[in-house]
Order: C-alpha cells, then sequence, then structure tokens
C-alpha cells in the first residue's frame, strides 16, 4: 500500500465515522444524517423540511462540531432584510471612507432556519452565495470561506406567514431532505437523554467530537469529485432525469441540473460506504432526495395527494438500471 493509497484509506476511514459522530446527539434516523452528509461531501447544500420539534437545528448544530470550520445561523423572519444575510456598508466618521461589515453568510456552515419565513427578497440574498461562494456588496464580490454550505430548514405544514421558496431557489440545493417523527425506539431514547438529570431542553451536542478538520473536510470532498463512475452508472443518471420529463404524472420534469445531483451525491455516498467507486445503488438512493424539490406533479396526481416521491418512485422503477 503507497503511503498516498493509505492517506486516502485513513480520510475515508474518517469520512465513514461522522454519522456516529453526529448519531450521539441526534439520535435514530440514521438515512437523514447520511443524507446530509452526502451534500457536504459533495459540497452541496440541503433544504431540511420537517414539522417542529424533530430536531432539525439540532442536527446542523451537531454537523457543525464534526469539523472546525465556523457555524452562523439565521433566523428567516417577515423582516429581515438582504444586508442582515449579506452584510453591508458601513460609514466611518474617523476615516471618511465606508468598510464592509460582513454578514453571519460568511462562515464555512451556514444554518438557514424558517427560510420560507422570509419574503422573496430576502430568500434572494442566498441565490449569489450558494451557486458561487461569493458575495456582492456595493459592487465588491468577496468569496466566502472554503468549504461553505448552506442548510436551510423550513415547516411543510404551516402556511400563515410564510413565502414558498421560488423555483430558482429550491434548485441551489443539492438535496431536499424530509425529516419524519422517528420511531418508537429512538424517541425512547431521544426522551430519556434530553430529562435525564438535565434543566430545560436545550440543545446539547456536547457528545459530538471533531471528525475532521477543514483542511481533511476539503481533501474528503476532493476524493469525492474524483470517485471513479462507471459512464453506464452515469447514463443510468440521465436516464432517470430525463424519464421524469415524460412521466405523465409530472407537469414539469428536472432539468440537467438534477442529473448533476445524482451524480455528485451518489459518488459522495459511496465515498461514505468507504468505496472508491460508484454503484447503481448509490444512484438509486440519492435520486429522490435530488429529484423531490425539481418536479411538479400533474394537477389530477396532486388532487389525489400522490407525493413527488411516489411518482419518483415509479420513474425509478420504470428506468432499467446498469449491469455491473
Amino acid at each position: 500500500m503507497t503511503e498516498q493509497t493509505a492517506d486516502v484509506v485513513a480520510l475515508r476511514n474518517k469520512v465513514a465515522t461522522m454519522g456516529e459522530s453526529i448519531g450521539r446527539a441526534f439520535i435514530g434516523q440514521a438515512e437523514i444524517i447520511e443524507g446530509v452528509i452526502v451534500a457536504l461531501l459533495a459540497g452541496g447544500h440541503v433544504l431540511l423540511e420537517g414539522v417542529p420539534g424533530l430536531g432539525k437545528t439540532l442536527l446542523v448544530r451537531a454537523i457543525a462540531r464534526t469539523f472546525d470550520g465556523s457555524f452562523a445561523r439565521i433566523q428567516f423572519t417577515p423582516d429581515l432584510m438582504p444586508s442582515d444575510v449579506t452584510g453591508h456598508a458601513v460609514y466611518d466618521p474617523k476615516t471618511e471612507t465606508f468598510r464592509i461589515r460582513r454578514g453571519p453568510v460568511f462562515a464555512n456552515l451556514l444554518l438557514a432556519d424558517e427560510i420560507n419565513r422570509a419574503p422573496a427578497k430576502t430568500q434572494a440574498a442566498l441565490l449569489e452565495v450558494m451557486q458561487e461562494q461569493q458575495v456582492t456588496i456595493e459592487g465588491r464580490s468577496t468569496t466566502v470561506p472554503l468549504p461553505f454550505m448552506t442548510i436551510a430548514t423550513q415547516n411543510p405544514i404551516e402556511q400563515e406567514g410564510t413565502y414558498p421558496l421560488p423555483e430558482a431557489q429550491l434548485d441551489r440545493f443539492l438535496l431536499k431532505v424530509l425529516i419524519d417523527y422517528p420511531d418508537h425506539e429512538s424517541e425512547l431514547r431521544l426522551v430519556t437523554s434530553v430529562t435525564d438529570s438535565r434543566v430545560g431542553d436545550s440543545l446539547n451536542v456536547d457528545a459530538v467530537s471533531q471528525v475532521l478538520n477543514t483542511a481533511e473536510l476539503r481533501s474528503a470532498q476532493q476524493l469525492v469529485a474524483a470517485t471513479r463512475m462507471d459512464p453506464s452508472v452515469v447514463d443510468y443518471a440521465v436516464r432517470i432525469v430525463r424519464e421524469t420529463r415524460e412521466s405523465s404524472g409530472i407537469r414539469v420534469g428536472a432539468g440537467p441540473r438534477g442529473s448533476i445531483s445524482i451524480v455528485r451525491a451518489a459518488r459522495a455516498r459511496a465515498v461514505l460506504q468507504q468505496r472508491d467507486f460508484v454503484t447503481p445503488d448509490d444512484i438509486k438512493s440519492v435520486a429522490i432526495p435530488a429529484l423531490r424539490h425539481r418536479i411538479l406533479l400533474a394537477p389530477e396526481l396532486e388532487i389525489e395527494a400522490y407525493s413527488p416521491d411516489d411518482v419518483l418512485r415509479d420513474v425509478i422503477d420504470h428506468v432499467s438500471a446498469p449491469r455491473q
């Protein structure tokens, strides 16, 4: 084994322990943890959706502790201004010049909490930084620290005082991850952990340990980008996305960015599974979270209460997987 190979194996082993570390605070729901780690390794952003009280903010804080990067949280509200997100120019009377005061977006991991509570103008403040890793203030473009990841949360059932995310904003998210209620055993462990000899119900992530430093995380992202992928597997991802444009149950199918997102996420999942190649199962595993926010259902299916996931499962079943 060469030294370079040994370093790659060591890095892959570290990545594989991230979920275990996060799971000490965010109990149960390993699939949710995997989805967010996949996006982090792929250099993408995540939209977390779930009803209140399921630990969305706790999950993000736990992820922030697995590496030594900076973390910032923005509570989105109807009166939040774009400058509250990106920053703004401040006049300094001593020097008689304007200086840039950076906003909370200048962090390695940004939590945009309840993003759909802010109007479209404020939501759009994240468009540039999520796509280009830079912020333009007063005509000056400044890069954010790398790696950079935005995790946004929203409540799917509360409509009063909310502003639906436009399609352009949704398309910036690599994955949309749905958090459901935990199973009985996980909820029992959670309740016991939170209430045992503790006052209040504050979010506690002390049990989560640092797994990587920022340099190692960037190396892991480069390792993901270089993970081997057979052309037939890439073609499989493209055929799934193209099928969303042909399905009678889908009014608007996913664009090429859907294919790109599946490929990027599949590579990250392979590394998380400690493999140096991507399989069709990796494609199947990430296809739904990569596409559920990129399609619009036909009206008749919406009336019958079908979800995007229901239709996407049929799409995936309809597309033949390559033989490995």
